[in-house]
């Protein structure tokens, strides 16, 4: 029964330490915003700041994976390139052995980590209890960042005696006694740990538990630690299974590089292992290498003595084997970022096919970390939306201009196809944008969703469009009627009103918010006169003889339609203003 309750305890404080982890990264993105997006793009201009940049990231939100997936977010955005986007990972790798120096400090009571916790906790609730969302969200952030040393703090007290018992050792004894395949082993069983607790600095406390209570000797610890840095690239290859090829490659290219590291430890294993001991020897701990709990008796004062300093700094020896193995690797693979890019396009390659099919491009097959980082990518995707409706248009107005009969039925055909595209693109951006939604978000991240929601409506609007204009021309022509020179004359004037207007809305929707649409406004404002001369034009022709009413009916309801147009992109500029106003009659 009492080992049952110190599992529970155990399991208990790494949830508290994950959760922490957790709420402290989704605190800062959301007290960052657009600062941290900007930073990240900003400090992206050469490899040096890649790297730097990584390491900063990292060390701030406490978690790689969480890095990666908003590298997934900024290449998937066109923030960044895939180039950059690698070199950042490398620095995000070094980066998130912060936490385990941390751990190694707290470990030999340098200082409390769950002493600085509870102050923390109370100024967290100071702000969350602040009226102004940013200071609510560096609540958020203070309570993850005391939670996760709470419960890393109670971890150590909690797990030590659980670790320390014959029941483990006699667990992990057998898988030590086959050289170098425990090595193998070991690797496998750190890789498994990090994959579940999706935590590769929470399985690397377990490790340097493991190690201090003389549960795993020094080598096979170092073998876990390659296995948690193979883990943690596994959460972000996962959750790009069913995502766009661009979050592939990013995380192709960070489990490229841990791999890569792994293999290159591997096969120098033993000198590796030699030269980290020495590492530890030169900072004033015993050499790990050297040094053997079974060996030691409690009994004899020396060996106690010797194996209390080892408990206090075989931590350290693994903090260092986690730092040496990152900045090894990434000093080594700097130098080929080029060819980690050429090999992660090889391994994910365009699929022109599935482009033609215009399935999403941009949004990812599952949220991203934080809500706020989703929707850079629901912005990319957008833009899409409107270059496919654009695609549209292009084949409403050949069909128009088309004389060729069989021609015609295969333009009206991809009329009515593109209708059913934007229905099911719509449905996935509105469907991806209340999912955003159902997580906490920023006021002014409420208000993009909403401004994102109007603007897939109306665009779903321009699809309909389309079909309207297929319509027309069938009827038309299955009442053998043709425009004669003059109407298809003043239909293209209003096609080129409504090309300009096109243009004009793709480019207002190349930012999150405008200030100004008075271009979109003026391109509507057009579409409208044209209309009204057109409409004026109708009814005095109307009461001639030679006149064709019923081909007039058709030309006056294609003009009317291509107005409509003009309506729904002018209610998409408005949306992307800052302070919308309201659309032009």
């Amino acid at each position: 029964m009492h080992t049952i309750v110190q599992v529970l305890k155990m399991l208990g404080c790494l949830g508290m330490f994950l959760y922490g982890m957790s709420l402290m990264s989704a605190g800062l993105q959301k007290f960052a915003g657009q600062s941290l997006r900007s930073f990240i793009s900003r400090m992206t201009s050469s490899t040096p700041r890649c790297l730097f940049t990584g390491f900063v990231v990292t060390v701030l939100v406490q978690s790689s994976t969480a890095t990666t997936l908003m590298l997934v977010s900024f290449v998937n955005a066109g923030l960044m390139s895939l180039y950059n986007a690698i070199g950042v990972i490398m620095g995000a790798n070094v980066g998130t052995t912060v936490t385990a120096w941390l751990f190694a400090v707290s470990f030999d009571g340098a200082f409390s980590l769950g002493a600085i916790a509870v102050p923390l906790m109370f100024l967290a609730f100071i702000f969350f209890t602040r009226k102004r969302e940013k200071l609510k969200s560096l609540g958020e952030f203070l309570m993850g960042f005391a939670l996760l040393f709470l419960g890393l703090s109670m971890l150590k007290d909690t797990s030590f005696p659980l670790l320390s018992s014959d029941g483990v050792r006699n667990l992990l004894t057998p898988l030590t006694v086959y050289g170098y395949f425990s090595v193998l082993i070991f690797i496998v069983i750190g890789a498994i740990m990090t994959l579940m607790l999706q935590s590769s600095a929470a399985t690397t406390s377990i490790t340097m538990l493991l190690l201090a209570v003389g549960a795993l000797p020094f080598n096979l610890a170092v073998a876990m630690v390659l296995g948690e840095n193979i883990g943690t690239t596994i959460t972000s290859n996962l959750a790009a299974t069913v995502a766009n090829e661009s979050a592939k490659r990013t995380a192709r290219a960070h489990l490229l590089f841990n791999l890569v590291g792994s293999v290159i430890v591997i096969v120098l294993f033993n000198p590796y292992i030699r030269l980290n001991g020495l590492i530890v020897e030169a900072f004033g701990f015993p050499n790990p290498c050297l040094a053997d709990f079974s060996l030691l008796s409690s009994q004899n004062p020396a060996d106690a003595a010797m194996k209390a300093q080892l408990e206090g700094s075989l931590p350290y020896a693994v903090a260092i084997v986690h730092t040496l193995f990152n900045v090894i690797t990434t000093l080594l693979l700097v130098w080929f970022i080029p060819v980690i890019e050429k090999v992660v396009i090889r391994m994910v390659p365009s699929n022109e096919e599935e482009k033609e099919q215009h399935r999403l491009l941009y949004i990812s097959g599952g949220l991203l970390h934080t809500a706020e980082l989703s929707l850079d990518q629901a912005d990319r995707e957008i833009e899409h939306f409107a270059q496919i409706c654009y695609k549209d248009f292009d084949y409403a107005r050949q069909a128009i201009n088309e004389t060729d009969k069989e021609k015609l039925d295969i333009l009206k055909g991809k009329l009515v196809k593109y209708e059913e595209i934007t229905d099911r693109v719509e449905y996935e951006i509105a469907d991806y944008l209340n999912k955003v939604c159902r997580d906490e978000i920023s006021d002014d991240a409420n208000t993009r969703v909403k401004s994102m929601l109007k603007i897939v409506s109306e665009m779903e609007s321009l699809g309909d469009s389309g079909e309207a204009i297929a319509r027309l021309i069938a009827r038309k022509d299955s009442n053998g009627k043709t425009f004669d020179i003059t109407m298809l004359a003043n239909i293209n004037r209003m096609l080129d009103l409504v090309d300009n207007a096109y243009k004009v809305m793709i480019e207002n929707l190349k930012k999150p918010y405008v200030d100004d649409i008075t271009n979109a406004q003026e391109a509507e404002q057009a579409i409208n006169e044209l209309r009204n001369e057109l409409r004026e034009k109708h009814v005095s022709d109307s009461e001639k003889t030679d006149y064709d009413y019923i081909c007039g009916v058709y030309y006056l309801d294609l003009v009317c339609e291509l107005e409509r147009i003009g309506d729904f992109m002018i209610n998409i500029s408005e949306a992307r203003l800052s302070k919308p106003k309201h659309a032009i009659a």
